[in-house]
């Protein structure tokens, strides 16, 4: 089954969904082979699950159609070091406010933040944008765009028109950042928002490493079904 039927098959998976739960997204993306981390998803009233086969320290986080912003919410508890944490942390989550669940998953390491999304632009239909990740993009609006599907050429041409491009080439004295493993994720959104099955993807924020990638946070959201 090729990255179009695996999305399809995700969208007839949740068929009254506009916002695919963040978890489901993940597993999808892990099936496109792109890094996201390891974990599980924990229903509201559900049970905890094995997590023998997952490293610590890890990071709970809630999950919810109906909450944008998980920080906002105090939504998050990181370095999650034993099991007795977890179980207090995913207790806590499950309290907030219109929580469906928690998502438990390991807890990648600090890297260079970039954000990657997809959109329908009105005018020039399917577009990939790319900047500074995490908070930054909120900051200094370094992002830059491209018509999708596109190449690895021009995924690399896309990462050079941003001004904090200096920071994935080994800014003072910085190691470089692994641009293949970026490319590899632009390019894979690009096919993905140029489908016509989604209306938006927001990956931010991704950290890059000196040898490869990881989606930290993951969000796509379906295009009216007609």
């Amino acid at each position: 089954m090729d990255r179009r039927e695996n999305l399809r098959h995700l969208l007839e998976t949740y068929p009254d969904t506009r916002a695919l739960p963040e978890h489901a997204v993940k597993g999808f993306l892990r099936e496109a082979g792109l890094p996201a981390p390891d974990g599980f998803f924990i229903p509201a009233g559900g049970s905890l699950p094995d997590c023998s086969r997952l490293s610590y320290p890890l990071v709970a986080k809630v999950s919810s159609s109906r909450i944008r912003s998980k920080s906002d919410v105090g939504g998050i508890r990181l370095g999650l070091t034993n099991s007795a944490e977890v179980a207090s942390a995913v207790a806590d989550l499950m309290g907030i406010e219109n929580a469906e669940g928690v998502i438990l998953e390991e807890q990648a390491q600090a890297g260079t933040e970039v954000i990657v999304g997809g959109i329908i632009d009105p005018q020039f239909g399917p577009v990939v944008m790319f900047g500074l990740g995490g908070v930054l993009v909120e900051l200094f609006h370094d992002v830059a765009f491209a018509l999708a599907p596109m190449t690895r050429d021009d995924a690399y041409r896309l990462m050079e028109r941003v001004k904090g491009y200096r920071l994935l080439t080994g800014y003072r004295g910085a190691p470089p950042r692994d641009r293949e493993a970026l490319a590899d994720i632009l390019v894979t959104v690009s096919e993905l928002i140029a489908t016509g099955f989604l209306e938006e993807i927001d990956l931010n924020p991704v950290a890059l490493y000196p040898s490869g990638a990881m989606i930290l946070d993951a969000k796509m959201f379906v295009a009216v079904r007609h």
